[in-house]
């Protein structure tokens, strides 16, 4: 698009640039200057126990240490299979500190997962939790994993609870791990004992440079390794900071319940509190009432999440008891945010919550709505500094006029280098610095973007084709539904039909009858759901996105 195209640039405000100059430097070393100029300030909180920005960067550094003396050279992989715990923000940047790539891997991958992320992407070192060792084991042999860290929840607790934390485990778990040290397992405690915090710096080019291979979801075929470089996610990072221009160095809190491992969690909570020297409220997943406990004692002001996790707040039934107050300022990401969702949000917190985008593959942010300015319910909101977008047929990849539905196309600093090992899928996804989402969606005559769905959700009825999300949309405002996710099922005559997974609210007793009738008042009869279920609860991945593939297994 040309400057004079840019509709968006009208709204905004005259806080947030529209270009940025981005620091070229490594993402770590955005760690070692809030270390130097807030050492010690807060870095990290969790379950009681807190670190300051000194000790994370002496931890982290020490780490390093460790990785270079076991013979990582720059480029390696490193594994980290943690939930959000100190120990995944000291190890993310300890491997990058050594010279390192930071493969992140889901906590819960079953062995077959594990296997293939490590094969694919040839890690050589994995950090993992001890209960999750019996797991690494057993798929080594079939890898390229030479060296396998082991670290306890236990050693970051405070006194009594680090006492207390392996009675839970075994009771929760059903097992105890003992940790043998050898020349291939090694325990967290005795790397921060041996090993001192002197910097061995390595060498690196922010451009050229990898500092992540962060896998996809994996819905369609195998997961695809996404490359980002430091300059990737230090310039989204940094779009991020002039996006909340309100937010000020050093005294933000930001709760971390997005998990760190995940893209989205990874640059919204922990790399921009590192650079902006912020203390980050950790905790090691998503419960409703733990969150609002949190939320009322530690009194967080920055809360990025996604709907699933909104929900979940909005509907405990405890949630009047807790003080939200201190929320200012939360972007949800990962699926879309209804209505309904963030203007009680909103009430219960005095704060704004808005709908962002992105993509793994865009480190992750490339849309959002302001948090403090215009902003459109139903939108994603605008691109955000040097971030270009349109929306391109998805045959042609020509630009369509303005309100015409396609797919989405983004283009800026933030767009990944490639798929790991995988030139094939790089060529489908990124065409002349233009990034392809596979998402489908328009553009307003203002600049605002709205995703309509991803291509691969599309349903297509008899001919017609439908998105889920409208469906959804329209569900989410009958006042007995708490969640709902809409999907294609096969049928005989139609190919595919609408069918519509509910989870009603507590104590409502909802009729197919009675939402069949509600849907019919609301959208052409085509986009009508022709079956309902009912059930207590929808799958989710780790962030909160509502798994459709789980849902429709087997229908």
């Amino acid at each position: 698009m040309k400057t004079k195209e840019k509709q968006w640039y009208a709204h905004y405000p005259e806080e947030i640039p529209k270009t940025i100059e981005y620091d070229e430097e490594p993402l770590h070393a955005f760690l070692q200057k809030s270390a130097k100029n807030y050492g010690e300030m807060k870095a990290l909180h969790f379950m009681g126990k807190e670190l300051t920005f000194t000790e994370l960067y002496s931890q982290a550094k020490k780490v390093a240490n460790f990785l270079q003396a076991k013979g990582l050279e720059k480029g390696d992989r490193v594994a980290i299979m943690l939930p959000n715990c100190p120990q995944a923000v000291i190890s993310y940047y300890g491997i990058l500190i050594a010279g390192g790539i930071v493969v992140q891997t889901n906590p819960l991958y079953t062995e077959r997962e594990l296997e293939y992320q490590m094969k694919d992407s040839g890690a050589t070192f994995i950090i993992c939790l001890d209960i999750l060792l019996p797991r690494v084991k057993k798929v080594q042999k079939n890898t390229a994993i030479q060296h396998t860290i082991v670290t306890k929840i236990k050693e970051y607790l405070p006194f009594p609870k680090n006492l207390i934390y392996p009675f839970i485990q075994k009771k929760e778990y059903n097992m105890i791990v003992k940790v043998h040290e050898d020349d291939e397992t090694h325990a967290w405690p005795t790397i921060l004992k041996e090993y001192n915090d002197t910097l061995n710096e390595v060498i690196i080019d922010p451009k050229e440079d990898t500092a992540l291979l962060q896998y996809t979801g994996g819905t369609t075929g195998h997961p695809k390794g996404v490359m980002l470089s430091h300059y990737n996610l230090v310039s989204n990072m940094q779009m991020c900071r002039h996006w909340m221009y309100k937010s000020e160095v050093a005294k933000e809190r930001i709760l971390g319940v997005l998990p760190l491992f995940h893209v989205y969690g990874m640059t919204t909570v922990m790399n921009l509190s590192v650079m902006m020297a912020n203390k980050i409220i950790l905790l090691p997943k998503f419960d409703a009432k733990e969150v609002l406990q949190t939320i009322d004692k530690e009194k967080p002001t920055m809360f990025p999440g996604a709907p699933t996790i909104y929900v979940g707040l909005i509907h405990h039934p405890e949630l009047k008891k807790y003080d939200l107050s201190s929320i200012e300022a939360c972007i949800s990401g990962s699926a879309s945010l209804p209505l309904e969702v963030s203007d009680q949000f909103e009430r219960e917190t005095g704060g704004s919550l808005v709908e962002g985008y992105g993509l793994t593959e865009t480190s992750p942010v490339t849309h959002a709505n302001f948090l403090w300015d215009k902003r459109i319910h139903g939108s994603i909101g605008v691109p955000w500094p040097d971030t270009d977008s349109k929306i391109v047929d998805m045959e042609t990849r020509e630009e369509l006029p303005i309100g015409e539905v396609g797919e989405v196309a983004v283009k800026g600093p933030q767009i990944m280098q490639g798929y790991w090992n995988n030139e094939e899928e790089t060529k489908k996804a990124l065409e002349d610095g233009w990034m392809y989402t596979g998402d489908i969606g328009y553009m307003d005559e203002e600049g605002f973007f709205y995703i309509v769905d991803r291509v691969s959700d599309m349903i297509i009825a008899g001919g017609f084709n439908i998105y889920p999300r409208e469906v959804e949309e329209v569900l989410y405002e009958h006042k007995g539904i708490q969640e709902v996710s809409v999907a294609g099922v096969p049928d005989d005559y139609r190919g595919e039909t609408v069918k519509a997974f509910i989870v009603p609210k507590q104590g409502v007793t909802l009729s197919e009858e009675e939402l069949d009738q509600f849907c019919r008042e609301r959208l052409a009869a085509f986009k009508v759901p022709r079956r309902y279920e009912f059930k207590d609860e929808l799958p989710k991945s780790a962030i909160g996105k509502v798994l459709r593939r789980e849902l429709v297994k087997d229908k």
